[in-house]
Parts: structure tokens; sequence; C-alpha cells
């Protein structure tokens, strides 16, 4: 079993950090949904201002709120205002991997998607892997893959 990409929120804000809340990150269910986050999951969340790497669940908050909220310690590791990028993971066995179909989000400075991507992985002839980012509208962004299968 290999850890992969499940989802990923890429570039959302924090809009605020609550110290004084008993942990997690409240998200908007509506951008969970769409990137196939559920409530309760471990997420790893990275700071794109401060560099800073952490894990904690997920909460939903207010439906359409487009809210980022890091709460308790986590609150400590981000502020109002920060670009942050937030991954679910899932364990594939690797002949799996050519069919999972992460979903990413991007945002913009109101936490509004900006766009919806999918990772594909694909496999030649030969076994080499080949990695493409796909738009909502299945447009293909080909981007070479440096590791082959062996």
């Amino acid at each position: 079993m290999r850890k992969v990409v499940a989802g990923k929120l890429h570039g959302i804000h924090v809009t605020e950090a609550n110290l004084n809340y008993h942990g997690s990150i409240t998200l908007d269910p509506d951008h969970c949904e769409q990137a196939g986050i559920l409530p309760m999951e471990f997420v790893e969340i990275w700071n794109k201002n401060s560099g800073a790497r952490i894990s904690t669940y997920v909460i939903l908050g207010e439906r359409g709120s487009r809210c980022c909220i890091l709460n308790g310690a986590a609150a400590r590791t981000c502020q109002a205002g920060d670009q942050v990028i937030i991954c679910n993971s899932s364990y594939v066995d690797e002949v799996e991997l050519t069919s999972t179909r992460p979903k990413i989000l991007t945002f913009d400075q109101g936490n509004n998607i900006v766009e919806k991507l999918t990772y594909a992985v694909s496999r030649d002839d030969l076994g080499r892997y080949g990695f493409q980012i796909l738009n909502d509208a299945e447009e293909s962004l080909p981007i070479p893959l440096l590791v082959s299968a062996s």
C-alpha cells in the first residue's frame, strides 16, 4: 500500500485562528465535498506564508461561508490571511494508482474556487508512469514525470 493524495484545497486563505477552541480546522462543507474531504478526517496543512506543516482533523463550518479556521494549537501556526494547502490522503495498492483521481481546488483571496482540477496517473506499454493535471473541462496539461517504474 502507498499513501497518495486523495484531495486538496490549494491556496485557500485562513479566515481566522482561534486559539481558545479545542482543536481542529473548520472548513466550509461545500469545499470539503468538492475535494472529497470528510468531517473528522485527518488532513495535512502546509502554510505557504510561514512554511509550517501540521496535521489535524476537519470539522465542518457553515455551508457557503468559505471559512478556513485553525483552532486550538493549530492556531499558533497560521494567521488570518495566510495561504495554506490542505491535503487528505488515502492508501492504495500500486495497481489502483491509475484509477485514483484526486480532486484539487484552487482559490482566490476571498476563498472562492478558481479552478477544479484532477490529478491523473497513467502507465505506458513499457510500464513507465505519466502524470497529468486535468481541468474541469477535461483539458489535459501534461507534466513530465522523471521517475519510471522498475
